[in-house]
């Protein structure tokens, strides 16, 4: 068993470090859409970016291997209609070109590298198409809508046959509505700003998973979400991911975990799922 698990990492071309035992994408889901769980599931931010660059295959690899739950990922769409991964809406921070990547066509692109702590590597930005299959089977997909083509996205999703791992983020209600007319089986999560949001986002979708922020995680707000068998996503990203590189562990989990959210982003997967399994809130 051991030496069929090393030549599959392998032939994904992984790297053998700290890795937990893999679970089933379709496990992960039930798991996800299990109201009752105790599990505590981890998300990567812009894909486990810490020795790669962000939304970058390598990246996108490595948070498969290290058992990440869900994979996150920013998409747009190129001016001749390619999704991409891609945060900025300029290629300037994280590639060695300028402009504003929904003017530029795939080709443009595709003369492009991205660029790791000021250095350009040899990686391409990925097309949404190539991040999909690799996702497929392992790892449910968060996917920050950072365009408004979703007809693009939406074919690429059909044609990749990910329908069941992708996970649809956005503030954008609009877009969420346009995306859930469309097939009423993807799973949702709609960012709330307040209570009162929460409880629209419910009404309107009633999502799989709500994203909330500190700034009004209360009881009573994990409490309506959660009433209506929806996770809770909250974001580690920034000072909490920060107590956790510094390894204030208690007063990280403890900002966290306080009031019930049971999905956590992070920049720091590898720490966070350490820490959760020890706590045995991870499985």
């Amino acid at each position: 068993m051991m030496k069929k698990q090393w030549l599959w990492w392998s032939m994904m071309g992984l790297s053998m470090g700290t890795t937990w035992a893999q679970r089933n994408v379709k496990d992960i889901k039930k798991d996800f859409l299990n109201p009752k769980s105790n599990t505590v599931l981890v998300a990567s931010h812009r894909a486990a970016h810490n020795q790669f660059p962000e939304n970058s295959i390598p990246a996108i690899k490595e948070a498969i291997r290290l058992g990440v739950d869900i994979l996150e990922i920013d998409v747009k769409v190129t001016s001749d209609g390619v999704p991409v991964i891609m945060h900025d809406g300029t290629v300037n921070r994280t590639t060695t070109g300028k402009g504003k990547l929904e003017e530029m066509t795939f080709a443009q692109l595709n003369q492009l590298f991205l660029v790791e702590n000021g250095k350009a590597t040899t990686e391409k930005i990925p097309t949404l198409e190539e991040a999909l299959l690799l996702a497929k089977g392992h790892i449910l997909v968060d996917l920050d809508l950072k365009t408004d083509k979703m007809d693009e996205v939406l074919a690429v999703i059909r044609k990749t046959k990910t329908e069941d791992i992708v996970i649809f983020f956005d503030s954008d209600y609009e877009i969420l509505k346009y995306v859930d007319k469309k097939n009423k089986r993807y799973m949702m999560m709609p960012r709330a700003h307040s209570l009162s949001e929460a409880d629209s986002a419910i009404a309107l979708f009633e999502p799989e998973i709500v994203h909330i922020d500190f700034s009004f995680y209360t009881p009573e707000v994990v409490g309506t979400i959660k009433k209506h068998s929806s996770r809770v996503w909250i974001n580690a990203l920034g000072p909490v991911d920060a107590a956790l590189r510094a390894g204030k562990t208690d007063e990280a989990l403890g900002q966290l975990l306080k009031h019930g959210a049971n999905v956590v982003q992070t920049d720091e997967p590898e720490l966070l799922l350490k820490l959760l399994k020890e706590r045995k809130i991870h499985l």
